[in-house]
Parts: C-alpha cells; structure tokens; sequence
C-alpha cells in the first residue's frame, strides 16, 4: 500500500510516501520550499526586472505570496489578478483593488502586455510533486491514498472577525468529533465555509485515488502523539509553534482544552503563562481573543497538574525552538521536543496518516500496522 502526503506549511511542504513494504523511517521524503514561498521568489524576481505582473488559478496560502504581489503593485508595476487568484491577496475584491491590483476576467487576459508574467496560484501541485519523485526512479501511479493539509482560516462573511470564525470552526468541528481526526475531511466532504481547503481539492485534478485534506495544525498535534514518550503518558498538552500560528491542546479522554494564537504576538514567558492556564483550567477565549489570537475553550474542568514528570508540555513545529531560549528560571515548563518516528518535520504527515485510518476503513488496518511500529499506544483516538 502507498499513500502520498503532502503537508503545505509557510516556509516549508514536507512530504513523505508511505509504502507498507518498508519501515515507516525508510519512507521517501522532501522537505521542498513552499508553495507560498515558490510565488514569493517569483515575483519578487519580477519586481527587480519592473515585468508586469498576472495571476491566475486557485485561492492559496497567502503570507510572504500575498505580500510581494502588494509591493509589486506598491512599485507601480502593473499587477492583476483574475478573481479567484485575488482571494489569496484577501477575500474582500475591493480590499485587493486599493493595493493596485486590478481583478481582471479571464478573456481580459489575451489583452496583457506580452512581457507579462504569468504565474498560477495552487497550494498542491501532484504534477510537480510526481515528477519529482519520478526523477529518483518511483512512480506515483499506483497510490492507495493522498493527503494534503493547509492552514484555513476559512471564509468569513463581511463584518465577521477572521480570528472569531476561525475559533468557533474549531469549537465546531470538536463539538461534532472529539477527535484531532475531525479536522481531515474526504474530498466530496469539504465543509463550504473551508475554501482553502476546497482549493486544494480542485487543484488536485483527477487523482485516480482518495484524497483527503486536513488542517496543518491538528495534523502536527496528532502526529506528535506518535513519539513513544509522548504517547506513553494519558493526558498531556500538545503544542504546535508554526511559522504564524500556534496552536495548543490539552487531550485526555480526548481534547479537552485548546488555544490558539499568532506566533509573532507570542514570546515564551506568554505562551507559557497562556499553557499553565490552559492546563489550570483558568484560560478564557477572551483573554486570548484580546491579545489578537483566535481564542480558548476548555471543555473539562479537571486541570491538568504539570511537574509530574521529566517533561511539562510536548512541543513541535517549525517555531519549536522559542522553548529553548536560554533561562535558567526554575518556574520555566520543561519542553519535551517529540519527534515521530525520528522526524519532526514530518509531524503533521503522521498525523494525516492517523486520519486517513479513520476516514478510510478499508485501508485502516495497514495504516495502523504501519503507525504502530514505534508508538506502540498508538493515539487513534486523541
């Protein structure tokens, strides 16, 4: 059995084939550039040469992309957008317009300068990732499964913060599954308010397998739980530090609190008074939410005691090292960094695995074989 999967971070997509004929570690791996980051180099290429400027395709993660196509147009480069490429920039048109990108059809296009440079906005590319494993000799033709996971704030009607409907999606898909697993969905069951996620789905194409898409940062938090130390212990607090978001749950008898913030409004004396809290029982959505994150919820009220063991909190994600700040301060939390299956890359692919057990039954059985090769308390329910 082979599933490809295909984790779509800011700075980074890690990406590991896994084949049941051989140990999960010996599975094939690329830790690449982004695809944020692939349009990122572009355009700022084409901002030093002053060449005008289209895009076109899907709505994609949108950070240092969305950024060097605002300062393109800053420069007075001509710069357009066809409107569905636009939502990328943000999901308001007139918002778009008033950076100086101009939303165009797409039978305007055949009217650009020549000297224009195309470029096509997708998160997942199977084509390229294909290509590139077919390079090293391994084809792609012949998958059970394919998973893919971004980070969707999803799409907030006008007048709706991000931030609150971001957390209430949360506290919904929780509500609904007290599983991580409930954040990963079949392609045909992409929730409509998740168009990130549904844009992964389209730019698939027709993959002659299941597909299945899952939040970035859920992903990470289950995969971490594959660490033989991390899946040992009952209950604990998960976090995941990325590159613009983190993410904390506290899980039990499943989740029982989560929080999420912004990475860059965090240092480690914050974060680690906002995880006591959340393991106390203490942290509010408001207190979170007024700090420019999305927000808090606990939904069982007997707190978590820290200081029982060798480690505090288990910690992943490409941010991680804000824990290993030097500070000899006894109150600090001891981090425990996880790395499944040796690899902390490849977290949130792990997770992803775990997932497709449950949303695809008849290949569960291998899936787990495969997974429980080193957690052994495996956490197919966390």
């Amino acid at each position: 059995m082979k599933i490809l999967t295909v984790d779509i971070g800011t700075g980074t997509q890690d990406i590991l084939l896994l084949d049941t004929n051989l140990d999960i570690e010996n599975g094939f791996k690329l830790v690449i550039p982004s695809p944020t980051m692939m349009i990122h180099r572009k355009i700022k290429a084409a901002t030093r040469l002053r060449t005008p400027l289209l895009l076109t395709g899907k709505l994609m993660g949108g950070g240092p992309s969305a950024w060097a196509a605002r300062d393109h147009a800053a420069a007075g480069i001509p710069t357009f957008a066809t409107p569905e490429a636009a939502k990328t920039i943000d999901d308001e048109p007139e918002k778009v317009e008033r950076m100086g990108i101009k939303i165009i059809a797409e039978d305007e296009i055949s009217g650009l300068d020549s000297r224009t440079l195309h470029l096509e906005m997708k998160d997942f590319d199977f084509a390229l990732i294909a290509e590139t494993f077919a390079r090293f000799g391994l084809t792609l033709d012949d998958l059970d499964a394919v998973c893919a996971a971004v980070f969707d704030h999803g799409d907030a009607p006008p007048g709706v913060s991000d931030r609150q409907f971001r957390f209430d999606y949360l506290d919904e898909r929780i509500q609904a599954k007290n599983a991580l697993s409930s954040f990963a969905f079949l392609a045909g069951n992409v929730p409509p308010i998740m168009t990130r996620l549904q844009a992964v789905v389209d730019s698939a194409g027709d993959i002659d397998a299941p597909f299945i898409v899952m939040d970035t940062a859920p992903a990470a938090i289950l995969g971490a739980g594959f660490d033989p130390r991390v899946a040992a212990r009952a209950r604990k607090i998960i976090v995941n530090v990325g590159n613009f978001h983190t993410l904390a749950f506290r899980i039990g008898d499943g989740i029982e609190g989560v929080f999420e913030h912004h990475s860059g409004e965090l240092d480690r004396p914050k974060l680690e008074g906002y995880i006591r809290a959340l393991a106390n029982g203490s942290l509010t959505h408001e207190t979170i939410f007024n700090d420019d994150g999305h927000g808090a919820l606990i939904y069982a009220q007997n707190p978590l005691e820290l200081g029982q063991g060798d480690w505090d909190i288990a910690v992943t994600g490409p941010r991680r090292s804000m824990f290993q700040a030097i500070n000899t301060q006894d109150e600090n939390l001891r981090p425990y960094f996880a790395v499944p299956f040796g690899d902390m890359m490849l977290a949130g692919n792990f997770g992803m695995l775990a997932s497709a057990a449950d949303l695809l039954p008849n290949l569960a059985e291998p899936i787990r074989q495969a997974l429980a090769g080193q957690a052994g308390n495996a956490p197919w329910d966390a």
